[in-house]
């Protein structure tokens, strides 16, 4: 197990640094100058040389991105160049917003997902299965920021029993454990984890009408096992599959929120990314993504061993 994990780590290192590599290059060929926000009109050259030289911005890319890497290994991503704060204070508490509402949406889509698969897959070429499947592909089709526009309209504007927009009481950027905050989280979750839901459920389906097919269920069928035992076995020999994709839509919705947050007005750092972008502050771009794109190649080496422990042979391949 230790040599897989080894292993795992190793082939995740490369990855990590060329997504900071790409993250970097990305942001530096967007049209526009990031400065442009704190450059003074009519600046004269030798106060933009020096404004310049203050962000590092008179340094060769490969020199930026070398300095930028080894301050960002260190927890440092740079100054905002709108608020003049440390990025990591203004990506830190977006990242744990958005972490409330990512782990939200795919539990629910998890649960919904999970339930509909099974039923579809026990009950094969039958009127639930095809209910079930029709619900799913609508799920991945719907996009997630018109649905939520839909929920605000039904449940905030029309009905009035849930917020349209914050994630808390008089615009707090603070999530609490208490019935005010929960109810702010339930349109944006929902909204996100349609997509997750139909994806799971059809992921699920198709595992366990393969499963069912085996000839081990057909034994323990032979053998007389109660229908309970056997559904724990077409459980566990399936976990290893949704496990890895329930780990890639956590991943995913962490990085693709952006849409439902602006919409929600979700202190997380899909709004902050949006602010960031029409605003031009470079830092805040790069450690976001930086971060965003971190926690998708962690994310992915944890299901990755979860896997290994939920299947043994996997330590084989």
């Amino acid at each position: 197990m230790l040599l897989y994990l080894l292993r795992r780590i190793l082939y995740t290192l490369p990855i990590a640094i060329g997504v900071s590599m790409v993250c970097f290059a990305l942001i530096h060929l967007a049209p526009g100058d990031p400065l442009s926000a704190v450059i003074p009109e009519g600046a004269s050259p030798e106060v933009i040389a020096q404004i310049k030289t203050a962000y590092g911005f008179d340094q060769p890319l490969p020199i930026q991105y070398l300095n930028w890497i080894w301050r960002a290994v260190q927890g440092d991503f740079g100054m905002s160049i709108m608020t003049r704060r440390p990025v990591l204070s203004e990506v830190g508490p977006a990242v744990v917003n958005t972490m409330i509402l990512a782990v939200a949406a795919v539990t629910l889509g998890f649960g919904l997902g999970v339930g509909l698969g099974i039923a579809a897959g026990y009950t094969a070429g039958s009127p639930i299965d095809r209910v079930v499947t029709a619900i799913s592909v609508s799920g991945v089709s719907v996009p997630h920021y018109w649905l939520g526009m839909v929920l605000i309209v039904i449940f905030a504007v029309n009905l009035g029993v849930l917020p349209a927009m914050g994630m808390g009481a008089q615009g707090s950027a603070t999530f609490a454990l208490d019935w005010v905050s929960l109810r702010h989280l339930i349109l944006p979750a929902i909204a996100m984890s349609v997509i997750p839901a139909g994806i799971i459920a059809r992921s699920v389906r198709g595992t366990v009408i393969e499963v069912l097919k085996q000839d081990y269920v057909q034994t323990l069928h032979a053998k007389g096992l109660p229908g309970r035992r056997v559904f724990v076995h077409v459980v566990k020999n399936a976990a290893p599959t949704v496990l890895a994709i329930m780990g890639l839509q956590l991943a995913q919705l962490l990085g693709g929120s952006i849409l439902v947050e602006t919409v929600f007005s979700w202190p997380g750092t899909g709004f902050l990314l949006n602010t960031a972008i029409f605003t031009r502050d470079l830092p805040i771009l790069q450690g976001t993504i930086l971060v965003l794109a971190m926690f998708f190649v962690a994310i992915n080496l944890m299901v990755d061993l979860l896997q290994s422990v939920l299947d043994p042979r996997i330590k084989r391949a």
